[in-house]
């Protein structure tokens, strides 16, 4: 079985300061370049350091505050379809996943946790971690979409 991992931006980079993460997937959440992103703050640069990578710019909210930030249920997250799509395939090649977010505790959680519960019916692990708290949008909107996506496989 693939290994699912969450790690803080700050883990990652260490990782990556060793070299080159063989056989190794990322998902990288990161705060979109909107109103109340830090000056100089950047998606980490993953080219050429992990066999494949998945950006995901998307603020870490609760559904409360989505419209505070313009979304909508449907607008936040939507690139959930095409997660699924990396997921399944990073996992039909043997790939470990990294989720990654800034600290390690939310967007990713949520984004392990949903793979997690897709995949083993374990999801509930990261749930019940007190080093997490996972982003319940993420992981709702991520585990609806790889079900479609199984469904489609049909």
């Amino acid at each position: 079985m693939n290994k699912i991992r969450i790690f803080s931006r700050k883990r990652l980079e260490k990782e990556l300061q060793r070299g080159f993460l063989e056989n190794v997937v990322v998902i990288s959440f990161y705060d979109p370049n909107k109103e109340g992103t830090r000056a100089g703050y950047k998606p980490l640069d993953l080219r050429f350091r992990v066999e494949a990578f998945f950006m995901v710019g998307v603020h870490d909210l609760d559904p409360s505050a989505l419209k505070d930030f313009g979304y909508t249920m449907d607008t936040y997250f939507k690139e959930a379809p095409r997660l699924a799509e990396f997921i399944y395939k990073a996992r039909a090649r043997g790939y470990d996943i990294i989720c990654q977010c800034e600290y390690g505790q939310s967007r990713s959680a949520g984004c392990a946790a949903a793979i997690l519960e897709h995949f083993s019916k374990n999801g509930i692990r990261v749930f019940a971690s007190y080093s997490y708290y996972p982003n319940q949008l993420i992981f709702n909107k991520l585990l609806k979409a790889l079900n479609m996506y199984k469904k489609s496989l049909s």
